[in-house]
């Protein structure tokens, strides 16, 4: 069964899915819902919209340097 990832909330009768749910469905229902504006399909290798990276290493080595402000 795939599982789609909802991007905006929907409601029904007996259901209601809030952004950032994951829901199993049937293979229709997917190719429906999975239109990339309402819903995405969550195991298609994405990452998650709120899964975070880890920050870059500054290679800077510290403060910059200070301008020369001596005039001679």
């Amino acid at each position: 069964m795939p599982r789609i990832r909802i991007l905006q909330p929907v409601a029904g009768v007996d259901f209601s899915w809030a952004p950032g749910d994951e829901v199993d469905v049937d293979e229709a229902a997917a190719a429906a819902w999975a239109d990339g504006e309402r819903a995405e399909l969550a195991d298609d290798g994405k990452p998650e919209a709120g899964a975070e990276k880890a920050a870059a290493r500054s290679r800077g080595g510290g403060r910059a340097r200070r301008a020369e402000t001596r005039t001679e």
